[in-house]
């Protein structure tokens, strides 16, 4: 419907993407990082099972809410781009969705990461085997929020 704000369009008359992917570039490899360090290293577990948890659980929702923003601000600013422009968008888009299944991925291992080593009950096997897929995740989706804000910044910064 045209005319009818969307939920995702805008913030205090700002387009809402450029002001919600911030969360995703800033959190996603955040929960990369810390994923990873409380897989690979136990001692650290204690200190940040509390941070993982949280951006466990906030990551996926930023990256969805920057790839429906970015759906919003296209429909009501550049659906009729092409050329140049409309190439790096569309290389841009194409990074969405995989981002988010990435951020999806590494959100749900982490975690069953956490719960896993603080159940105690599953043994070393069980544990090792989510580390090494929660390590898995982070670089999949370190490198996926990597490619999405390097092509997104390109697709305006570009020359």
């Amino acid at each position: 419907m045209t005319g009818v704000p969307r939920m995702f369009d805008e913030i205090l008359g700002l387009p809402a993407h450029p002001l919600i992917i911030h969360a995703a570039v800033v959190l996603t490899p955040l929960l990369a990082v810390l994923a990873a360090v409380y897989a690979l290293a136990p001692r650290t577990r204690a200190v940040l099972h509390w941070a993982v948890t949280a951006l466990a659980v906030a990551v996926p929702v930023a990256v969805f809410a920057a790839r429906q923003s970015g759906e919003a601000l296209k429909d009501k600013r550049f659906s009729s781009v092409d050329g140049q422009l409309g190439r790096r968008i569309a290389e841009h888009e194409g990074f969405a969705t995989p981002l988010l299944l990435a951020a999806l991925a590494l959100g749900v291992l982490a975690l069953a990461l956490v719960y896993v080593s603080r159940a105690d009950r599953f043994g070393r096997p069980v544990g090792a085997v989510v580390s090494a897929l929660t390590v898995v995740a982070a670089v999949v989706a370190g490198y996926y929020v990597l490619r999405a804000g390097h092509s997104g910044a390109m697709a305006v910064w570009g020359s």
